[in-house]
């Protein structure tokens, strides 16, 4: 493994923390995953390159079951659903869970969670044809040791989905605008490419697009601007006009994938 490939993938995610001065007079804390917001909701089965690569690996399988590492709820492996007949959802929040479990019953699946951080849960955490993990490892200073759980818990093939460039760039002009603060350009998907090939896997990176519709701007999407932002509720309406401006851009994401042998 090379040390300072995985060193500076935790220096880099460490450069996109919030300056003391901004976050010690923040309202309340800026990282926040509402449970609504992550509702399976829409069309699960888009042909991207990281649900390809998981039914591939799920091809000719007798009831075949997929581990959801930092599951949410479970937008990814409910697109898997069929053919995957068990899934196993991890997360370190239990209303996460619940809405999993919420949905896994009503598609008649058999479901099992486990609460908690990985890999401090790997070990209570059953193996799976298919492991996947949708945007979570730019939330992981160590990364190495979450790649390694992850592969030991696949038996065919691992997926990782994630953005190309860290998932608060959508966020840097704003910054600037409101805090006149310039924000990091690393780390990216290529460098999470390194850190894991460095585990030793054969991994390959495969690039794609998604399309965000045009839409009015919500209360909801202030709300939520305003608090990543650490601001006050005065500047709602400084908020909403910014959202207003803004046009509405293609997500560059990437799939990272590879095969158990």
């Amino acid at each position: 493994m090379n040390s300072s490939t995985a060193e500076r993938w935790a220096d880099d995610l460490a450069s996109w923390g919030i300056p003391d001065h901004i976050l010690g007079a923040a309202p309340q804390s800026p990282w926040i995953h509402p449970v609504s917001s992550f509702t399976p909701e829409g069309n699960l089965f888009v042909d991207t390159p990281s649900r390809l690569r998981a039914l591939e690996a799920l091809e000719g399988l007798d009831s075949p079951s997929v581990l959801d590492v930092g599951c949410g709820g479970g937008r990814g492996v409910f697109g898997l659903t069929p053919p995957a007949t068990k899934i196993v959802g991890v997360d370190h929040q239990q209303g996460m869970l619940d809405v999993v479990t919420d949905q896994a019953r009503k598609r008649d699946l058999e479901v099992q969670t486990v609460l908690g951080d990985w890999p401090t849960v790997a070990d209570s955490t059953p193996i799976c044809d298919v492991t996947i993990c949708h945007h979570v490892v730019y939330n992981v200073a160590d990364l190495v040791p979450f790649i390694k759980a992850l592969t030991s818990h696949a038996r065919r093939r691992v997926v990782l989905e994630l953005p190309t460039r860290h998932p608060l760039s959508h966020l840097s002009d704003a910054w600037k605008q409101f805090w006149d603060l310039d924000r990091p350009s690393a780390p990216t998907s290529n460098d999470a490419l390194e850190v894991v090939r460095s585990t030793g896997v054969a991994a390959t990176l495969e690039e794609f697009e998604t399309e965000e519709s045009a839409r009015a701007v919500t209360d909801l999407d202030v709300e939520h601007m305003r608090i990543r932002l650490c601001l006050t509720e005065d500047r709602d309406q400084e908020v909403r006009q910014f959202l207003e401006r803004r046009q509405p851009k293609p997500r560059s994401l990437a799939t990272i994938w590879w095969d158990i042998v």
